[in-house]
Formats: C-alpha cells, structure tokens, sequence
C-alpha cells in the first residue's frame, strides 16, 4: 500500500495558477522530497492533500484512504509542519504542546520533553517572546510529538540556524528508522539531496518529473578536471556528450554526458598528472530540468 496517492490532482483559483494534473505515489517508509521553486505549488499540493482546500479536480489517498471522506481519521496519523506558524501570543510553549497533545489519544509528556531538549526548545517560555526560529522549534516538536506515521515537511528549514538545521535532519532520520513516511517540501535542493530517496520537480503547478535521486544524477552531466603536463588544446576533447570546454594553463575542465568509457580513452592518450571526476549536485540537475522544460 502506498503512503500517499495523488492522481491528475488540480486546484484552479479563478484565473491565478494553482496546480494541474499532479500525479505521483510515495512509499511507505520512503524519505520522499518535492522540490521547485517558491510558487511552484508545492504548498497547494500539500494543503489539499491535507483537505485544508479542496481540489477543483482529481483525489489523493494517505494510506488507501480518501483524503476527503477520511480526514478527520487520517489527520491522526500525520504530522504536519506548515511553511509559516501561526500561534497564540499569550501561551506558554508548554501549554500549547499540551494542547495540541489533547488531540491524540495517547500521553505525549515524555515525547514533548524529549523534542524539546533535542531542539534546545525553552518550554516554559511565551510564544510571543520567541524568535521567528524558535517558533519553528514549536512546529517541529508539535508535528513530531505524537509519532505520527506520515510526516509532511514545508519548508520546514527556514529560520532554522545551521546547527538546528544539522539536529533537525538527525532527528527526522530516527523518525524515518521507526517507520514513518516523510514528504519533505523545499526548494533548498541540498536538504533534498541529503534526506531523500526520491524526488517530483514540479514547476509552475506540474510535475516536470518523478526520478531516484541517483537516477537523476547518474542521468546527468559528470564534471572533469584534468591537469596535465602539456597544455592542451582546446580541440583535444571536441567528442560526442562533451560540453563546456575550459582550458587554463595546464587545467581542463569540461561537462561529459555519455559513456564514461569513451571520455577515460581519450584520456588515456595523453600524460596526466591529476584527474577529478564530480557528480553534479542537484542545483544543476534543477536548473537543467527548467531549462530542458522552457
């Protein structure tokens, strides 16, 4: 059974873009990402998978149930983090935690001190005086607090600082070691490439493509940095998946998509002192998607 299910899901508002025809599947158990640029549709996926707005056309199941006529049954299982939080000023952290905990029927007193102390989160602290980055703390232990089953992530990153960033990725892997589904919305690619198993890039409310993130790397372009004990002529690489050649001094470096085999030949004709060979990272991949698409 599949975590979540969306198919040919639209959402039209009057004449603004929302999405059109998203169509993708998630495994349970699976780090999923969904990536695209802020106004992609990302959060109008998500919403509407969440049944907060409803689809124009088009459904989605989380866990084999329809996320219409099950909502209230579904939202037991999930753990939401919204890409903005919006609380009440005049609460203690702790009060709303204890709050939010009423809903599910089980006691979360430990968990919410666990988060807490793993978030470096002042529980006895008022909403108001908190920083917009410690108010995201509250949406992380709120989403994680009744270890939910699914997890869905928006933006869950902005206005973490890097070392919150580092102990939040830690902590969604343990969730994820336990069993739970991730749907990890961003449009930070490298957060993407570190948790995910799989990627949807959607761009302007479609779904541009479903890849392994392997996949899409394997796919792409590999970069190579030559230095040899000649300088080169820029003409000694022209060959068939070859791009961006770049000769300074006695260091080439070009983009090669291909054969790997047919590149390391040529390269074997000359005399080398260094070779690297990178994967591009996912910032690439992106831009090359968006390009290939316009």
């Amino acid at each position: 059974m599949h975590a979540i299910e969306i198919t040919n899901l639209t959402k039209t508002y009057g004449n603004a873009r929302g999405i059109t025809d998203v169509s993708f599947t998630i495994e349970e158990g699976e780090i999923f990402g969904f990536i695209g640029p802020n106004g992609a549709g990302k959060s109008t996926t998500i919403r509407t998978l969440l049944s907060l707005i409803f689809p124009t056309s088009g459904s989605a199941k989380i866990f084999g149930k329809d996320c219409i006529q099950f909502a209230p049954e579904i939202k037991k299982e999930i753990g939401y983090l919204p890409s903005e939080v919006f609380y009440y000023d005049n609460m203690k952290v702790i009060d709303l935690l204890k709050y939010s905990a009423s809903f599910y029927k089980r006691d979360c007193t430990q968990r919410i001190k666990e988060l807490a102390e793993i978030m470096n989160l002042d529980l006895t602290k008022k909403i108001d005086d908190l920083s917009l980055g410690n108010k995201k703390k509250v949406g992380i232990v709120q989403g994680l607090l009744h270890d939910p089953k699914l997890i869905i992530l928006d933006e869950p990153t902005s206005g973490l600082d890097p070392l919150m960033q580092q102990k939040f990725f830690e902590l969604l892997e343990q969730q994820n070691k336990k069993g739970a589904t991730i749907l990890f919305s961003s449009h930070i690619l490298s957060e993407v490439q570190r948790l995910c198993d799989r990627v949807a890039i959607i761009k302007e409310g479609r779904i541009v493509t479903v890849e392994k993130i392997s996949t899409l790397q394997e796919n792409n372009y590999k970069r190579f940095k030559i230095d040899t004990a000649q300088v080169l002529d820029p003409q000694f690489f022209r060959m068939p998946g070859v791009n961006n050649i770049e000769v300074q001094g006695q260091t080439t470096s070009f983009l090669f998509k291909g054969n790997i085999n047919q590149v390391m030949r040529k390269i074997a004709q000359i005399d080398i002192a260094n070779l690297w060979i990178e994967e591009p990272d996912l910032e690439e991949i992106f831009m090359h998607y968006y390009e290939k698409e316009a």
